[in-house]
């Protein structure tokens, strides 16, 4: 766990509910000045932000609500400027504004993205940018996909402050349609191979009892 989600984590609540249930020593180590900081993305995080196609995204109003939504795009919508910074093209939507304007209050945000095929789950913390799509017109062709037929009204740019990778004991493993058909594309050619042997052993055995059953057979 990096030194960088404790501190923003480990508040003096948190760290109290810790201590009620027998946990505190355990993680108090995670504050340590010799731990990594984790508020940077590696190979490994960049690689797996931009192969998502949806994550979860946190972010608080002014009220002290939090709101939580669903971010969905093509696969590598989101993208790794550097190794604090990501991006994505944010899409018109039911236009009720919700997280922009909790941004605009508020810049700080969650993210969760989730790889549910090899139950992987990244946690990101960090501040939020509004890009509006004339202000910064490069900025957008750079993060929108030009086959994606939606429309993008501005751009997000996260300034990472930690990162963490969840523990994947709970997380169900599923698909979406195309995934599955990866999975299941050996065992379509399986059975494909299977039947085309079968047909063949099915007519062998026909001729050999003397009954041809190939098309124009008498």
């Amino acid at each position: 766990m990096p030194r960088a989600f404790a501190e923003i984590s480990f508040t003096p609540n948190v760290r109290a509910m810790q201590e009620q249930y027998g946990s505190a020593k355990a993680y108090a180590g995670f504050l340590g000045d010799d731990v990594e900081r984790g508020d940077r993305l590696g190979p490994d995080e960049a690689a797996f932000i931009t192969g998502i196609d949806g994550f979860f995204q946190a972010t608080v109003s002014e009220t002290g609500w939090p709101y939580v939504q669903f971010r969905g795009g093509p696969a590598g919508f989101v993208k790794v400027l550097d190794h604090r910074t990501i991006a994505y093209a944010d899409f018109r939507g039911n236009r009720q504004y919700l997280s922009v304007g909790n941004l605009t209050g508020n810049d700080r945000v969650a993210v969760i993205l989730v790889d549910y095929p090899n139950r992987r789950r990244l946690k990101i913390w960090g501040h939020a940018a509004l890009v509006d799509a004339e202000d910064d017109p490069g900025l957008i062709e750079q993060l929108h996909d030009s086959s994606y037929r939606a429309k993008p009204e501005r751009a997000v740019v996260i300034t990472i402050t930690a990162t963490d990778w969840n523990c994947p004991q709970h997380i169900p493993q599923r698909f979406t349609v195309e995934e599955f058909e990866q999975q299941i594309a050996p065992l379509r050619e399986q059975m494909a191979a299977l039947t085309a042997e079968n047909k063949a052993l099915k007519t062998e055995l026909g001729r050999a009892n003397g009954h041809d059953h190939s098309p124009g057979a008498a």
